[in-house]
This record gives C-alpha cells, structure tokens and sequence, in this order.
C-alpha cells in the first residue's frame, strides 16, 4: 500500500460524552498536519464487537489494518465509538441496546463532534447492524451526514441465510439481555459464508482484539435483525449513500439490497458488489479494494449544473 510510512504519525485520542447518564467512548485519530482536511468519517460498528477492534486494529505485517489509520492518512479526521453496551461504554442499564438505541447513541457522539472540531455534517460508515444503526440516524438527522456507506446492510432480511439461521435462537435472544461472546465465536464469523476470504493471523489478531474488551454482548440487533425488520425507509434517507455488499456475505440477498438502492432518492447513489468479501469486509484478504471503493465514494468529485 502506498503511504505506509505515513502509519506510525497518526495520532489517537480517546474522548467521552454522555448520554443522559450513560458515558459513550469515542476515539479520534488523525494527522497532524498542516492544511485542509478531506472531512470528518464517524465509523460505526456492529453487533457483536467494540469499535477499535474493528476499526483500529493491528495486524503485524499487515500495513493500514486500521482502517482509521488509513482515512487519517488520506487527509480525514476519523471517529469511532463503542455503542452503550460495547467495548469501554456504560453496560450498567437493564436494556439489550437496540438499534434504537444506538441510533440515539450517534446522535450524542455526532453532537460531540461537531462541537469538538467546530464541524458542520460528517462522513458516517457502518457495517452490518451498525449500517441499520447509521441509517437510522441518517433518518432522524439528515443535517448531520454528507455522505453515507452502509457494508453488510440488510433491509427486509428476505433471502437472508444468516438471519434465517440465526432466528432459530430467537427465544434465547428474547430471555436475556445480553448474549455469551469469546474467541471461538469471532472465529465463527468469518467460517459461516467463506472461510478462504481472510488470513488465520487476522481472525486471531480480530479474536484477542475483542475478547480483550467483552465476554459478552447486548441482543437489541440480534432481536431486532431476526423480527423488526425493515427498520428504516429509504425513501427517508435524503444523502448521498452507497450500499457496499460482499460477494458471499449471507446477511442480506442482493435482490433485498436493490428493492432498497432503488427507493433512495438522493441521485448521488452506488451499489458495489465486492468480490472475494464475505461479511466483516475490513478483516478480509481484500480489506485493501474495500478502502479504495469507500475512499473513492466519499472523494468523489462533485456535479456540475450551472
């Protein structure tokens, strides 16, 4: 990858903000250099690990495994933060932290932001249940999002192999507000769609990253993805969005996935297929195409009318 030697001088801070009395961990990297920045990204994560693991990882010999690290390179000021119920955020209330719930979750984190930095709408990314979380938000708060990129996104769950299986256990979800998590459990992840998408040395590094933060994690989106669904409108989603589907990801059918592209009114839209990537695409053997087709959309050169 090009700018390798630009990784080791990206700076990390953590930061906090609250939501009512619930404390919401955000973390910020960034280059510090002088000059215009490309914008603000605010990564969002899914159902079943913390933020960092997932968007600041670190794999030996495996350069810009940090997704952040990446987008902090290109020029971006990038964000991510642990949902109530993940990671370093408060686990204290009796609620399983639904997508609802996580929606509300960006609103305080958004807010801090803009605040912080004196920024006005920002770039939001979110993979699978945090895809339904940014959507969500993106619904109730349209001023705050410039562009945005919904990976592993599911609308109705019809076709969906994962969310079929997945619903077996809808009872178990149901009894508890909270669900058992640890390494085999990540390792199963990335064998349910295509095992041959990712490295060992990823999935174990993956593994540790998240099992170092949580022995357990909240089912609001597990409850919610196997018997809410569809939990957004796209027609409610006025920004400009692209819908990035893995080749072999299980979450969601492509025919689920266009009847949504379809109803989105903003005319700056994209639906990419990846090839070789099956559900966690930062994680992927092919994590290096994905970076180029997300940085593309956010970088994209504007229309011309007059």
């Amino acid at each position: 990858m090009e700018n390798e030697h630009l990784e080791a001088s990206v700076i990390g801070k953590e930061h906090w903000t609250k939501k009512g009395d619930v404390d919401l961990f955000l973390w910020n990297k960034y280059l510090d250099t002088q000059g215009q920045k490309k914008g603000t990204i605010l990564f969002v994560h899914g159902s079943s690990m913390a933020s960092q693991p997932t968007f600041d990882l670190h794999v030996d010999g495996r350069p810009f495994s940090s997704a952040m690290n990446y987008f902090a390179v290109l020029g971006y000021d990038t964000w991510c933060v642990d949902m109530e119920g993940y990671g370093r955020s408060s686990k204290h209330r009796d609620i399983t932290c639904d997508i609802a719930n996580g929606a509300d979750d960006l609103t305080a984190a958004t807010a801090y932001i803009q605040d912080y930095r004196g920024s006005g709408p920002m770039h939001m990314y979110g993979i699978s249940s945090g895809a339904l979380r940014a959507a969500a938000f993106t619904e109730r708060h349209p001023e705050r999002v410039a562009r945005l990129a919904l990976d592993a996104f599911v609308w109705t769950g019809e076709g969906s192999p994962t969310l079929a299986d997945r619903s077996k256990k809808l009872a178990e979800f149901r009894a508890s507000n909270r669900r058992p998590i640890d390494y085999a459990f990540v390792q199963s992840i990335f064998n349910r769609d295509h095992a041959d998408c990712v490295e060992p040395k990823v999935v174990d590094a993956f593994a540790k990253a998240i099992c170092a933060l949580d022995d357990s994690m909240p089912n609001g989106t597990y409850i919610d993805m196997c018997s809410r669904l569809p939990l957004v409108d796209p027609e409610k989603i006025t920004v400009p969005t692209i819908i990035l589907r893995g080749q072999y990801d299980g979450i969601a059918s492509v025919t689920d996935l266009l009847k949504f592209f379809e109803k989105l009114p903003h005319n700056d839209k994209q639906f990419t297929v990846m090839e070789g990537i099956s559900h966690a695409s930062f994680q992927q053997k092919n994590y290096a195409m994905v970076y180029d087709i997300l940085a593309a959309f956010l970088d994209r050169t504007p229309p011309v009318y007059k």
